[in-house]
């Protein structure tokens, strides 16, 4: 009797997360086309064979970076920012909660818009999707201001893409050696942000 195929992707573990997380590292800095999968187990300490345990092709484990990015976006700022009511404390939550994922080293993010193309068009699909969603709670967020009054003269969906635009930009200059620290430079991201979209002196920002 055969056995079973075994899954494209192993559990989520610990394990895997840290084969994730280097593989990101590596994409990030040689190009996912550039890089081999005897590169990436020799980084995780692994026998390719090895780390054909836990991933079935460069695709495959590119898609589950891209699954595990999504999910810390999801958890760690779209879920929490959509539970403030007020849109501007909710813009601020987005674009600190995101510069921090961006400057804390994890590339798995950065890929995410990097590395889009190097997926299967029925996993990119899935991507561009959570995507998608991300972008339009940002979108509504503006929206929710110029509703309030709150908001420049600005066109939402071109203000949007700005946004992001500053944010994935991030980890190509910061350097957590350098004289700003991760916090300081999030702090100059949303200040520089609120003076292009927002009427007056921003309430999240005053002492």
């Amino acid at each position: 009797m055969k056995s079973p195929k075994k899954p494209v992707i192993a559990p989520e573990c610990d394990r895997t997360i840290d084969i994730y997380v280097k593989a990101a590292e590596i994409f990030h800095e040689q190009g996912f086309d550039a890089t081999s999968m005897s590169r990436i187990a020799t980084a995780v300490d692994l026998t390719k064979a090895g780390l054909y345990y836990y991933i079935e092709s460069k695709e495959d484990l590119l898609f589950a970076i891209m699954n595990y990015a999504m999910e810390r976006l999801e958890t760690m700022v779209i879920e929490p920012s959509r539970k403030i009511a007020d849109p501007q404390e909710r813009l601020f939550s987005i674009i600190t909660r995101h510069g921090r994922l961006l400057t804390e080293g994890n590339k798995a993010i950065t890929i995410l818009t990097d590395e889009i193309e190097g997926l299967k068009p029925k996993h990119r699909k899935q991507i561009l999707d959570r995507k998608r969603t991300y972008f339009e709670f940002v979108r509504d967020t503006l929206e929710a201001l110029r509703a309030a009054g709150e908001l420049r003269d600005v066109n939402t969906t071109v203000a949007t893409f700005g946004l992001f635009g500053t944010l994935l930009w991030l980890p190509r200059w910061f350097r957590s050696e350098g004289r700003l620290t991760s916090n300081q430079v999030i702090a100059e991201i949303a200040n520089i942000a609120a003076g292009g979209l927002l009427n007056g002196r921003p309430r999240s920002l005053q002492a």
